[in-house]
Order: C-alpha cells, then structure tokens, then sequence
C-alpha cells in the first residue's frame, strides 16, 4: 500500500473512529452493491473509521432488502449493543477436531462461472461484501478452479476500483448528507415515526441519521441489520480477492467509476428515495437479520440462479408501490449490468482472460450479467 493511502487511512481512524462506533464496502451494498456501499463499518468494530466504509457498504449492496445496489461508503453511526440485537445468533465456531483427528475446513463453494467466445474467457465470481471466518479457510481460501482463475488472470476487475473507494467516503457525505436534519421532512410523518421506532434503541444513530437523505438512510438501515447478523466486513469476498491476487498479478480495475455509482442514487426521484427506504421497514431487524443468513448459505452453496430466484421472491414481498420498486431495481441493478457487461468486453480479449468479481445478486435470472453475457455470444458453465 502507498505510503500516502496508509498515512490517509491512519488519520481518518484517528480523526472518527473514536466519535462513532458503528459505521465507518460496498456498495456493496450494498453496495452504493452492488459494491459500491462498501464503505459501512463493521458495527462491531468500535474504533474503525471512514475507511472501515470500504468493506461494508457492500454489506448493503447484498442485503436482500435492496439487491445489487453499489456500495458506496456509509457515514459512520454509533453501533447496537452486540448483545442486544434482536434475533442475533452468534456464528458457528471454527471446525475443530474430531475422534478421527482436526476437521479440515473447506473454503465457501461461492458463484463461481467460466464464460468462453472462441480464445476469449471472463471468469465470473459472485461476492458477498461481509462474511464468516470459516468461509475462507487459512490454507486454502477458495476452492482450487477460483486460486486457479485468478492465477490466469491478467487482470481482476471489481465494480469500483480500489482508488476510486478510498475516496468514495467525501462524495457520499457531499450528496448524501444534509448540513442539517433534514430526512424528517423529505419523509411521509408515518414512516418517519416507523424509522424512529427502529432506532428508539440507539438515539445517537437517530440523530445522525435525520441528517441523511432518504436514500441513504436506506443503505445506512440496510447494512445496520446484515451486520447484525454476526458477519464481519474483513471477511468480504474482494478483500480476501485482493489478499491473494495482489501476492502474484496486482493489476485491479474498476467495471465503473465512483461518479456512475453515485448517480444510481442521486438521480433517484423522492418517491424513489421513499420506496426504498419503506421497504427497508417492513420487516423486524430479527426478520431481516434472518435473510441477510440466509442470502450468506445460499452463497456458500454458490448457485447464481437460486440466489436469483429468492431474491425475486422476497422483492415481491417486500414492495410498497410495486412500479416504483421495478423502476429501482431497473436503475440501481440492471442498468448497472449492463454497464459491468459492456466494461468487461472492453478489457477481456483473445488469450487475455479477465477475472471478475462483483455482488452474487448480479449473477442470475433472465437480466443478471451471466444471460447477458450467453447474448454476447459467451457459452457460461459453473465452475
């Protein structure tokens, strides 16, 4: 790491990680995640700052509730107390031994699909911007044809380059925070009333929050509930990527720049913005927690249409104006498919392969990047 990114770092965890506790990916939500909201803090860990936002933010841009949105950063907030999140249960413990002898843990199965057009192939992993320490086991952190693809690979490509997030933080806080309260008027009294009740338990994360505009209120609620789920953003799947490519290539770009992720929100109409955040309230934080475990083991399975498919359902569950949520979903997940679609045509080529890595919620269904790529003429297999 330069020595300038790390004295940036250093500084803005002095500065703000002893004011707020909770949120410092992403995008993932994630996102703004699909990976652009990667850059909530974990809730867990007190003392990160704003950089803590790189990885988390993909939190949200995973979260069922609002599937495939960037991650960009999220301000920091205090975090819940640990202990009294509702429906938390905590991870499972590392495998350990048996009678036989240790119990060789085995890495996360994750989406994971080779695209082949004559001498040209896109490798294509599905990710999830928070995760479990089991799900990328010490010796081995991902299964031998993903560590074999991403040695072939001149270049990985993820949905926002590792520059661009280091500086997303200022541009979230430029479109997404008020100078002052200003999400009670932008918001209709019941939900505002609903959004407070949410955090009746956490007044400081209240006061921070009326100074958010709806939309980001929504990636804030979003990834407050996955990381309550008990996974831990230094397990997200592109901070592990880059823990074992950058050993051996070091080449990473981004599938699109910080200013198109930022407008997938703020080109969002107020009714929009409502929608958004609406959704986000009608279930309990258990409920929600309960998704976001389950999202995690159908990941762990690694079937992009499965995935797909139950994100399709809980959408329908989950829509307050179903108009509006489609006309969401079109500018915050499918047009950005497209997008991801184009930009890796333009950097994969005849033996050139490219390895690429963005949210799992990308991946299936008849508009998901891997369709899109079978219309480009790419024959797509699991890996």
């Amino acid at each position: 790491m330069p020595d300038a990114v790390a004295a940036r770092r250093l500084a803005r965890r002095s500065r703000d990680g002893g004011r707020h506790a909770a949120f410092a990916r992403r995008w993932g939500a994630f996102a703004l995640t699909g990976a652009a909201l990667l850059g909530v803090c974990s809730a867990f860990h007190l003392s990160a700052g704003p950089i803590g936002l790189a990885h988390a933010a993909g939190a949200a841009a995973n979260t069922p509730a609002q599937a495939g949105r960037p991650a960009v950063p999220v301000p920091s907030l205090p975090a819940p107390p640990r202990a009294t999140l509702p429906g938390f249960n905590p991870p499972p413990a590392m495998p350990g031994t048996t009678a036989s002898g240790p119990v060789r843990a085995q890495p996360a199965r994750m989406p994971f699909y080779v695209a082949t057009r004559g001498t040209t192939t896109i490798y294509v992993l599905g990710t999830l911007h928070v995760g479990d320490p089991a799900d990328y086991p010490a010796g081995q952190p991902f299964r031998a044809p993903i560590l074999g693809a991403l040695a072939a690979s001149p270049t990985l490509a993820l949905e926002l380059s590792p520059d661009e997030l280091l500086v997303s933080q200022d541009d979230v806080s430029k479109y997404g925070v008020c100078r002052r309260d200003c999400l009670p008027g932008l918001l209709p009294e019941p939900l505002w009333r609903k959004l407070a009740l949410r955090l009746r338990g956490n007044p400081a994360a209240q006061d921070e929050i009326k100074k958010m505009r709806p939309w980001l209120a929504s990636l804030v609620v979003e990834t407050y509930d996955s990381l309550s789920a008990g996974l831990q953003t230094e397990y997200g799947t592109e901070a592990q990527l880059q823990n074992v490519y950058i050993r051996t290539r070091g080449k990473i770009v981004g599938l699109e720049t910080l200013p198109q992720q930022m407008r997938a929100f703020t080109g969002l109409t107020l009714a929009q913005q409502r929608e958004m955040l609406a959704q986000d309230l009608v279930q309990t934080p258990a409920e929600n927690v309960d998704d976001v475990k389950t999202l995690h083991r159908l990941w762990r399975v690694g079937d992009a249409d499965a995935i797909a498919a139950w994100q399709a359902a809980k959408s329908e569950k989950l829509a307050r104006d179903k108009r509006i949520s489609d006309s969401i979903d079109n500018r915050i997940v499918y047009e950005r498919n497209r997008r991801f679609v184009s930009r890796m045509l333009l950097i994969a080529g005849p033996n050139k392969p490219v390895f690429v890595a963005i949210g799992a919620l990308h991946l299936g269904g008849r508009k998901g990047v891997l369709q899109l790529l079978r219309q480009h003429g790419f024959v797509v297999d699991a890996g």
